[in-house]
């Protein structure tokens, strides 16, 4: 059950993407042709390669990038204290990221995330991977056991066996009764902000609000009361 778990163990996380270039020009022939060959029969008739990659090139991350990894944890206090890593450099965003796991706090950490075994976890692991390092400890699934995988899903919890279900992390929060993350900007928006605006900052509060709504959903799943974040 949920409720066994210890809530100071579960490091709650998300993750915002973006395409790894603002223009698909900037694509090398071979990365253009692989992203072609990729999507073809994702794409509708009507989606070139091009248009395809301006709106779903910072789903995957075999060519997109992390700008923003956001993580939370409950504090003595009872608050949730969030800390974000970000900036356009990713492979020193991902280094500082890895130094969380150094901590004897983190050592038998609890991943959790709505949606994280279908994108964030695999997305983090691949991008470690991508940039020339391993992934941190609680990300690497190999030879271990289902149940040894210390990774928690709202998405996953919320089916409840029914493998079709999808449901947003927006939608959960109203179920729940708790404030909408998406009160100035949702996951569409993202890339259009980092590479037209070039307002990062602003997605790295929209990527807060997620965790702490994360949280938030976790902890009403367990029947408890709404965290506040910590101002530290």
């Amino acid at each position: 059950m949920i409720q066994n778990i210890p809530l100071e163990k579960v490091l709650f996380l998300d993750i915002e993407t973006v395409p790894q270039f603002g223009n698909w020009r900037d694509l090398d022939e071979t990365e253009q042709y692989l992203w072609d060959k990729k999507t073809k029969f994702q794409r509708k008739e009507e989606f070139t390669a091009e248009e395809y990659y301006t709106e779903r090139g910072g789903i995957m991350a075999e060519f997109g990038k992390i700008i923003c990894i956001s993580v939370g944890i409950l504090e003595k206090n009872g608050k949730l204290k969030i800390k974000s890593f970000y900036g356009d450099d990713e492979k020193k965003l991902l280094e500082e990221f890895g130094v969380i796991f150094n901590s004897p706090k983190l050592r038998e950490v609890i991943l959790c995330a709505h949606n994280g075994k279908e994108f964030d976890f695999p997305w983090i692991a691949r991008r470690f991977l991508i940039n020339g390092m391993q992934p941190p400890l609680p990300f690497q699934m190999f030879g271990k056991k289902p149940w040894e995988i210390p990774h928690l899903d709202t998405m996953e919890l919320w089916k409840f066996g029914d493998y079709k279900s999808f449901i947003s992390l927006e939608l959960l929060a109203h179920l729940f009764g708790i404030p909408t993350p998406k009160d100035d900007i949702d996951g569409s928006m993202v890339a259009s902000i980092y590479y037209i605006e070039k307002d990062l900052f602003r997605i790295v509060k929209y990527c807060e609000k997620d965790v702490l709504t994360l949280a938030n959903v976790f902890r009403r799943m367990r029947q408890e009361d709404l965290l506040d974040k910590s101002e530290n």
